[in-house]
């Protein structure tokens, strides 16, 4: 799996180092599953779509069971799949350095192993944070040593059920390829995409942009510049847009304080990531409303980078009661005053919207939600989880209809949008791992029964002695 030859010494000993545990594990195993053919062409057993943190961690997964016929695919160029070097805009993440992550229980592939095998044990200790930039140098290590098959440059354009037990996936230039199962490793808008209220179409795009767009801050400085809302990326857009050299910079936020306490970071344990599944639903929904009515506090070093300009103002108790284009400037106003401003960045998240996503237009209609299962109690109604995809235990979307769309139970859904469901498995860096294993074992699961006559079949031709005859002397 490993390619050492122009590796540094250090790194060099770390994978030499990942390949003999793999090896003491007997990983990847022997691949087992039986190869199928479709219209003349290979059918690929699982394709993943998505080359992030999460597609990776779910395709090494894969392969360290056993499934070979593996295809990942990413739209992006080749190092720029996931937010660490396009739209994440943070200097360093905000999870501790010390993290697992994706390492999938071997110590060996960990964040931690790959930087002091080039850095040193004094220099991880030294080092406060991961800069954002280094962790996709480590994700791009980790995609190399895990031999993950990644195809950049493919987007997936439609889904389809083929018949037969496959998936048909348009990807454009590439053709069609036929998978028995598909994984959407596609982030955090994977379901939808950028939310924007709709006071922000008052205004022209030239005149704004949600945080996830490519902004040209260099061309913000000298300008006015506001940014909606108080989450880690309203404050990592706001800094960008300071240290570009901007006249002023105004933050409005509809709370009256900056909410200070991590809650669900703060309760978190391995019964929180094996646990949250088994949760009755009742027990999900609370936990989770409780998280987003709380809301989650920006990094202090977050605030930090941006409060150190003289020139920044931070306006709380200020929702937007009006916005509107005067010739070549936006007019914010909130209960506090009216601003002019050059350029407003929306940092106001992402939503479920399944319209934003043609690939899965031929399910859409079919695909069971929170909303169609549950009825929160009275005071705990929240729209961003009822808009939440009710999953299998496998992440499987299941049918609104039963019976009415049965391909969909080999669509998995490895995403943001499966927290309520899962817990937080699937989008952040603390249990990720055991996230993809979840994912990695179900489908495995589900492979093998289809094929079992297949597999019954080979058990009655396998024939290879282990006695031979002579063991027992004759007399």
């Amino acid at each position: 799996m490993l390619d050492a030859a122009s590796a540094p010494a250090g790194l060099a000993a770390l994978e030499a180092r990942l390949r003999e545990d793999l090896g003491l594990l007997e990983w990847p195993a022997k691949p087992w599953v039986p190869p199928r053919e479709h219209e003349g062409r290979p059918v690929a057993d699982v394709v993943v779509v998505g080359a992030g943190m999460c597609g990776l961690a779910a395709a090494a997964a894969l392969r360290l069971l056993g499934v070979e016929r593996l295809r990942v695919l990413d739209r992006a160029p080749e190092g720029e799949e996931g937010p660490w070097v396009t739209f994440a805009r943070m200097e360093t993440l905000r999870s501790p350095k010390a993290l697992a992550g994706p390492a999938l229980g071997l110590p060996a592939l960990t964040f931690r192993a790959w930087f002091e095998a080039q850095w040193g044990e004094a220099a991880f200790a030294a080092m406060g944070k991961i800069p954002r930039g280094m962790w996709m140098d480590y994700l791009r290590w980790y995609r190399r040593v895990m031999a993950i098959p990644v195809e950049n440059g493919v987007a997936v354009t439609g889904i389809a059920d083929a018949g037969q037990g496959l998936l048909r996936l348009e990807t454009g230039t590439r053709g069609p390829i036929h998978a028995r199962r598909v994984v959407l490793a596609t982030g955090r808008d994977g379901l939808g995409g950028p939310h924007l209220p709709e006071v922000a179409f008052n205004l022209p795009p030239g005149l704004r942009a949600h945080s996830k767009d490519r902004i040209d801050f260099a061309a913000l400085a000298g300008r006015r510049v506001g940014v909606v809302g108080a989450g880690a990326s309203a404050f990592d857009n706001a800094a960008e847009a300071l240290e570009a050299g901007c006249a002023e910079l105004h933050m409005f936020v509809r709370r009256a304080a900056l909410p200070r306490v991590n809650a669900f970071t703060g309760i978190g344990s391995q019964g929180v990531v094996h646990g949250f599944q088994a949760l009755p639903d009742a027990w999900k929904w609370r936990f989770l409303e409780y998280v987003l009515r709380a809301q989650t506090p920006p990094p202090r070093e977050s605030v930090l980078r941006v409060s150190r300009h003289a020139n920044a103002r931070l306006h709380l108790a200020s929702p937007i009661l009006s916005l509107e284009q005067r010739g070549s400037v936006a007019v914010l106003t909130t209960p506090k005053g009216r601003f002019e401003l050059d350029f407003v960045i929306f940092a106001t998240g992402f939503r479920v919207d399944l319209s934003q996503r043609p690939e899965l237009a031929a399910f859409a209609s079919n695909i069971r939600f929170w909303r169609d299962r549950f009825t929160p109690p009275v005071g705990l109604e929240n729209a961003e989880l009822a808009d939440s995809p009710d999953l299998a235990p496998d992440f499987a979307f299941q049918e609104r209809r039963p019976g009415a769309c049965p391909a969909l139970a080999r669509i998995h859904c490895f995403n943001y949008p499966a927290t309520l469901s899962h817990g937080k498995l699937s989008g952040d860096i603390p249990a990720v791992s055991e996230g993809a294993w979840r994912l990695a074992r179900g489908i495995v699961r589900h492979l093998f029964a289809e094929d079992a006559a297949l597999h019954f079949a080979a058990l009655e031709a396998y024939d290879t002695p282990e006695l031979l005859g002579d063991e027992w002397p004759t007399t």
